[in-house]
């Protein structure tokens, strides 16, 4: 862990993650977390070793500044069930990009908010084939049909169960791929403010920094 200036801890999180060490709960009891990367198996644990740490402080409010520009929908998902399920309140603002399964990791927040200047992105699910050569039979696209279609019935529910988006929105923002900003977001129900981030004086801030 880095130091920064008195009373402004920050934890730096190398890879492999590491849990922030044992001390007492952040003042005000409220800690600002910041996770600004893409959400894949590395970024999931460091994140909920973060979270289960402050819990474990009994800490009562996270303030999850988010920017991601999405990433593994099962780890999204993860992130999303996991931070709904952690005994203090969760706070999320969107100060960047909120893309693609980002969404419902920002969803899980209970009070939600967005930067003037931030935007959300929404699109369909797909797969990489990651250079291989792979043949396409039947059986194969259907499973992958069938795989692609699943996950977007999942990230769809999400979606329409903690905003005011309903099904047959939803179908369009993936199919159309689309870019919004923090004025749709209001209006759907995504955030309950549009403002800028303001940290007070003191407040304990842990950073996620991972190597690439």
């Amino acid at each position: 862990m880095s130091v920064g200036a008195p009373g402004l801890p920050i934890a730096t999180v190398p890879q492999p993650a590491v849990p922030l060490a044992a001390g007492p709960p952040p003042q005000g009891n409220i800690a600002y977390v910041s996770f600004s990367a893409e959400i894949n198996q590395q970024t999931t644990e460091a994140l909920l070793g973060i979270c289960a740490d402050l819990a474990n402080k009994r800490v009562d409010t996270v303030y999850l500044m988010l920017s991601t520009p999405g990433g593994s929908v099962m780890h999204g998902l993860t992130l999303y069930n996991v931070l709904r399920g952690m005994p203090f309140e969760l706070f999320t603002h969107n100060v960047g990009n909120v893309d693609s399964i980002g969404n419902c990791v920002f969803l899980a927040g209970s009070q939600r908010f967005s930067a003037p200047n931030a935007t959300f992105m929404f699109h369909g699910v797909g797969f990489d084939l990651n250079g291989q050569s792979v043949r396409f039979d039947e059986k194969l696209l259907r499973e992958r049909i069938n795989s692609v279609q699943a996950d977007q019935a999942r990230i769809g529910k999400v979606i329409a169960e903690r905003s005011k988006i309903d099904a047959a929105e939803v179908e369009s923002l993936f199919l159309e791929a689309v870019t919004r900003d923090p004025g749709y977001a209001l209006a759907r129900g995504i955030v309950h403010e549009v403002r800028d981030v303001k940290i007070p004086k003191g407040a304990p801030i842990i950073q996620l920094v991972f190597k690439r």
